[in-house]
């Protein structure tokens, strides 16, 4: 857990209307699977609330070999404040269920949509605010993302949320170097289908382009 002075440094260091996601420790997802939570997630909101109004969503991503457990996540999700948005992505099959369904829509918890090779996520839209991740697209070179794919989940995010709708979208960090394509591609697209969002990247289209393959 980095120190809070690093916290607040991150937050001296970006623009007025940034948000940090932050990513719950691996101490409460994977060592203690989400074990006797309150006091690791007393420790991580002493910590990322140094963010002030930087703060944005917090992702409880669960271990791939962690099966469904309930009550462990309805009482980590009780020890959040309740001010605080926090997405669940889970990644064994076995929670992908109506109970899974009920209590996040109970904690106004985002289900993480995942884009990615194993288990599909659900597309349940479990709270008032969305959360995606993009784990690696099937375009030329991999992990590139199609402009295709990236309009058809454009189209998805205005049919379920509306053209209002609050979210987070987040592509990782690939070794060609596309998330910043994709990212800057997918804004282009949410706009084409009427879907307000906070800021454009004014890429050239030359990087917009995908890079070669090879």
């Amino acid at each position: 857990m980095p120190a809070a002075a690093t916290f607040r440094s991150w937050a001296d260091r970006v623009p007025a209307d940034f948000l940090f996601a932050v990513k719950a420790s691996r101490y409460l997802t994977h060592v203690l699977r989400l074990r006797e939570p309150r006091e690791p997630v007393a420790f991580l909101m002493e910590r990322a609330s140094e963010l002030g109004s930087h703060l944005g969503p917090i992702l409880l991503q669960l271990p791939p070999d962690m099966p469904a457990d309930l009550p462990r996540l309805e009482a980590t999700l009780e020890a959040f404040p309740s001010t605080v948005q926090v997405a669940v992505e889970p990644r064994h099959d076995s929670w992908f269920t109506d109970e899974l369904r009920t209590l996040l829509m109970t904690r106004n918890a985002a289900l993480c949509l995942a884009d990615r090779r194993g288990p599909l996520t659900p597309q349940w839209r479990t709270a008032d605010w969305t959360y995606l991740r993009f784990h690696g697209g099937r375009a030329r070179p991999r992990p590139c993302y199609s402009d295709r794919d990236l309009d058809a989940w454009a189209a998805r995010v205005r049919d379920d949320g509306g053209t209002d709708t609050q979210g987070f979208a987040y592509f990782n960090n690939d070794h060609q170097g596309c998330a910043l394509r994709d990212a800057a591609t997918f804004g282009r697209r949410l706009c084409d289908h009427g879907v307000a969002v906070g800021r454009v990247p004014e890429i050239g289209d030359e990087v917009l382009r995908l890079p070669a393959a090879g």
